[in-house]
């Protein structure tokens, strides 16, 4: 039979306290509370996809903070000549990605030209049929860096009534691609390019083509060096007796096609690199002050223009010529800094308008919550339209469009606060603090409102998105226009995409994610943190 053991015998010191259930043997006990946000911070952890969206919103914050200082002035200047390009990368070019290059198609006429500008990118190399005969295949052999064609794929014939067309398809450099413009500079300018190209090395004048020349195709294009017919087909002149007639080329491959150039040339026959245009200035232009014209390579002028670097863009470039990480980085930043404006504004005008209803109620609640019925029939995107309309002008686009999100969005803040209150008022607590003559004023704000702060922040920070989207839609509609040289929405990317998307997917792709991905893990965060503050959740093991 047991030995009955007498409690009362047992020293104090030997006794400690457990819930039922629990296993005590060998246990040691920690008295240390648990603080209300270390509970909150503990649950909150406990959520990965919650950790998950936190981690993916502190990278777009990143990202939209961090890409201005690589900015080299392609971010708020824009470049035609690089508009709608695809993205190029030189360190993830080494993993097949981000190269520039697209695939094209093309007659047999465009692929002539477009090969025949790398060929005429390496100076005089193939421009003389006689004494230095390069055709177009040996032009794509050869290892060429400014070779737009970077790797042929495959040609295929087609009939097209009675003719036979071959169609090219290729891979192309789009940056490359560009070719050879023309440029009307300053003598200081033309000096300017002169030294850089001796001290780089790296080629930036051409000479230029005979535009006057019957052989000319198209005088406005300067990638037409060679001589051609009036359909831009090759062509050699040749000479019988005192005439001279163009002669179309007979090639039975387009690779063993030899051109001949139709560059401008002095008596002596030595090209011409510059041309100088006068243009009187009381009573002539001297050599300081009138412009020249030059031909140049476009890749190159850009190195000229951007101290050496070359064309890179991250995620390619947007219908006007901008880098699109640059401006999807300034979108977000607008999108940011104007939601969390937006926030701050409506949970303090919400928490103080929900606080006095609540804590009051009787006739100031049906007094203020009248006023909130009006208010929440009001049309968001008439009350916008209409501000943008007659407001913008006189505060600008983005203050007009803070007062039409303040108008209104303040009201589920201020019924969530009330009807906090309604629950917290009658507490012991706060009686207890009124029975002490506490003032209205300290019992709203030091004994209730801090029991409610949770819920309320949690539940405001689930508005975020719906301003981001609804900021974006405005913007995309053409409703509110946030577009300038130093400044954009990624609404307004989006709805300047909307025509090419198909073509150049890249200018919606990338903000669209963006976009969707603010949405979706500040939805995920805002759930990660109302579970994490809710009380009746508090102390338990999830």
């Amino acid at each position: 039979m047991a030995k009955e053991i007498n409690i009362n015998s047992i020293p104090k010191e030997k006794l400690a306290l457990a819930n039922l259930g629990d296993h005590i043997k060998d246990q040691k006990f920690d008295d240390k509370p648990i603080g209300y946000f270390k509970d909150a911070w503990r649950r909150f952890c406990k959520n990965k996809a919650s950790i998950v969206a936190a981690i993916i919103i502190l990278l777009i914050v990143v990202f939209a903070v961090v890409m201005p200082f690589f900015d080299t002035g392609t971010g708020t200047d824009f470049d035609t000549y690089y508009a709608k390009k695809t993205p190029r990368n030189h360190f993830l070019t080494q993993f097949g990605i981000a190269t520039g290059d697209i695939e094209k198609d093309f007659n047999e006429r465009a692929y002539i030209n477009e090969v025949a500008k790398g060929l005429a990118a390496t100076g005089d190399w193939g421009s003389d049929r006689e004494n230095n005969p390069i055709s177009i295949g040996a032009a794509l052999d050869a290892d060429n860096a400014l070779q737009p064609i970077t790797k042929f794929k495959e040609v295929k014939a087609t009939l097209q009534g009675h003719n036979v067309n071959n169609i090219y398809y290729a891979m192309v450099d789009e940056y490359v691609s560009v070719g050879f413009i023309y440029k009307q500079v300053s003598l200081d300018e033309l000096n300017k390019m002169k030294a850089w190209q001796e001290e780089t090395g790296i080629q930036l004048l051409y000479p230029l083509i005979d535009t006057k020349s019957e052989y000319c195709f198209d005088p406005d294009d300067a990638n037409w060096w060679y001589k051609t017919d009036s359909k831009g087909n090759p062509v050699e002149v040749v000479t019988k007796g005192s005439r001279e007639f163009a002669k179309v080329i007979e090639f039975e491959s387009v690779d063993e096609l030899v051109l001949e150039d139709n560059y401008l040339r002095y008596k002596s026959g030595e090209k011409k690199g510059q041309l100088r245009y006068d243009r009187p200035q009381g009573g002539g232009s001297t050599a300081e002050t009138a412009e020249y014209q030059v031909r140049v390579l476009y890749y190159n002028y850009y190195r000229y223009m951007h101290d050496g670097a070359e064309p890179e863009f991250l995620f390619g470039t947007d219908v006007s010529g901008y880098d699109l990480a640059q401006r999807i980085a300034m979108g977000l930043r607008l999108s940011l800094l104007f939601s969390v404006c937006i926030f701050i504004i409506n949970f303090i005008l919400g928490a103080m308008y929900g606080a006095i209803e609540g804590y009051y109620g009787g006739t100031a609640d049906l007094v203020m919550e009248f006023i909130v019925y009006v208010l929440s029939g009001v049309p968001f995107i008439v009350v916008s339209t209409l501000f943008q309309i007659h407001l913008a002008a006189k505060v600008g686009a983005i203050p007009s469009l803070i007062f039409a999100f303040v108008l209104t969005g303040w009201i589920g803040t201020a019924g969530l606060v009330r009807t906090q209150f309604y629950r917290f008022k009658n507490q012991e607590y706060v009686m207890a603090a009124r029975t002490l003559g506490a003032k209205d004023r300290r019992i709203i704000w030091k004994h209730i409102f801090p029991n409610t702060l949770g819920t309320i922040i949690t539940s405001s920070v689930l508005a975020i998105p719906g301003f981001i989207f609804s900021e974006s839609m405005l913007t995309y509609l053409g409703i509110v226009n946030l577009n300038s040289r130093t400044s954009t929405s990624l609404g307004t990317v989006l709805s300047q995409a909307e025509g090419i998307w198909t073509s150049k997917p890249h200018v919606m792709l990338f903000p669209a994610l963006f976009i969707s991905l603010l949405m979706i893990c500040f939805n995920l965060f805002g759930n990660g943190l109302r579970d994490a503050f809710n009380p009746s959740l508090r102390g338990t093991e999830e």
